[in-house]
């Protein structure tokens, strides 16, 4: 009896992993391949992959008797662990499975909505520029309504300074109006005057025409001629001499009458130069007064209308101050809403990449316990190199031959 061949025992370990946001994922792929053959007794041979799992072997008898290498229990150990391998392995592949399409979920995700590498942290860089936009923009809108507002401040202030002009020149022209009225009244008095003079004008004149015939008939009468002379001799006082008492009287009638005349011409001239002075006045005043009012009008008018420009103006700006308000804060709602949006996506990744962590770890303590087993496998292995071959006896009648090969390859994934 002798120890044909120990064929092949090999063993290939790779590890592969990817990275993302401080998390690796390793793929773990392993094989072990092992032949026994013994004279034309038995054989048996077995083998797996990381992409597959494969078991060949031949397995012959003879008649000459032969003994196996293996015991009962060996071979149902080896049995058993072949058998959890190939479990182990399929969990495996299964698992490498969904951590390249979590993989491949992944990056088309970032390729799609992705920043830049996961493990940099939140990179909003791209919005700073639209805020400080809007920012700029809210500020320059706030600028123009504070200048809207200072405008309505200085309008409203300058129409309250013409309010006060008006009413202290309506104020002015009531109280021109006022002496009009009041001259009005002097000059009645003085009309009413001059009627009360005039009667008295009159009678004076009538008394001075009347004077003047009496002088005349007078006058007359002395200077008639003489129809007769009468010589009468007396003795008596001298008598007066009428004519001249008559010459006195009438002097002193005419200086009174012309006193009077003079007197009342020069009253009536004086109160008529005034009259019409104040006349002329009044009239110049009420030119100035008018012309004024006139103007102050036109201008009440001006400002009127400025004033109705100015706050039309004013509820414009507001108008589209509050509609530039409403659309930057639709727009900033929006832009909230997609940095709500990205975080909770962000976070969705994260807690899937602790999730792809936990498989990972799950992995490598698989993978632990598989290389504890492999080694297991290995040392009963050695075992069986180191058992001393037993001669056998008698002549084989049979020939039998065993061969096992198993070829492990391992492939990585991207």
């Amino acid at each position: 009896m002798s120890y044909n061949s120990f064929k092949q025992t090999t063993k290939s370990v790779q590890h592969n992993s990817v990275g993302y946001d401080g998390c690796q994922v390793g793929s773990y792929y392993s094989g072990v391949g092992a032949g026994v053959g013994f004279g034309g007794a038995a054989g048996y041979g077995g083998g797996f992959a990381g992409d597959g799992f494969a078991v060949g072997g031949g397995y012959g008898t003879g008649a000459g008797g032969n003994v196996s290498i293996l015991s009962g229990n060996e071979k149902e150990t080896m049995q058993n662990l072949n058998y959890r391998l190939a479990s182990y392995l399929d969990k495996v592949h299964e698992l490498e499975a969904k951590n390249a399409e979590l993989e491949r979920k992944i990056k088309d995700w970032l390729d799609k909505h992705g920043p830049g590498p996961a493990e940099a942290p939140k990179d909003y860089s791209k919005y700073y520029k639209e805020i400080e936009d809007l920012n700029a923009k809210i500020l320059e809108a706030s600028k123009q309504n504070a200048a809207v507002l200072l405008q309505c401040d200085n309008a409203r202030l300058a129409a309250d300074d013409f309010k006060q002009k008006y009413e202290s020149e309506h104020v002015l022209r009531l109280t021109v109006e006022a002496d009009i009225n009041g001259l009005h009244k002097v000059m009645d008095d003085l009309t009413m005057s001059k009627s009360e003079l005039q009667p008295q004008v009159d009678s004076l004149t009538e008394e001075l025409a009347y004077l003047k015939k009496n002088h005349d008939d007078e006058v007359k009468a002395i200077k008639a001629p003489e129809t007769g002379k009468v010589s009468v001799e007396m003795n008596a006082a001298p008598s007066t001499d009428l004519t001249k008492i008559l010459n006195d009287m009438r002097a002193q009638y005419e200086d009174l009458a012309m006193r009077n005349r003079k007197k009342a011409q020069d009253d009536f001239n004086k109160l008529s130069a005034e009259l019409t002075k104040k006349i002329d006045q009044g009239q110049t005043t009420i030119v100035q007064s008018s012309t004024e009012v006139t103007t102050l009008k036109r201008t009440l008018q001006a400002l009127q209308i400025e004033l109705q420009s100015q706050l039309a103006q004013k509820n414009s700006l507001e108008m589209l101050l509050a509609e530039t308000e409403g659309k930057f804060c639709m727009k900033l709602s929006h832009i909230q809403e997609t940095i709500a949006s990205l975080e909770e996506r962000l976070a969705q990744l994260r807690a899937d990449s602790e999730c792809q962590k936990d498989e990972y770890q799950q992995l490598l303590d698989m993978k632990t316990k598989l290389e504890a087993e492999i080694n297991t496998y290995k040392s009963l292995l050695d075992k069986l190199g180191a058992i001393n071959v037993i001669q056998g006896q008698g002549q084989t009648q049979g020939q039998g031959q065993g061969q096992g090969q198993v070829q492990g390859t391992a492939t990585q994934k991207p």
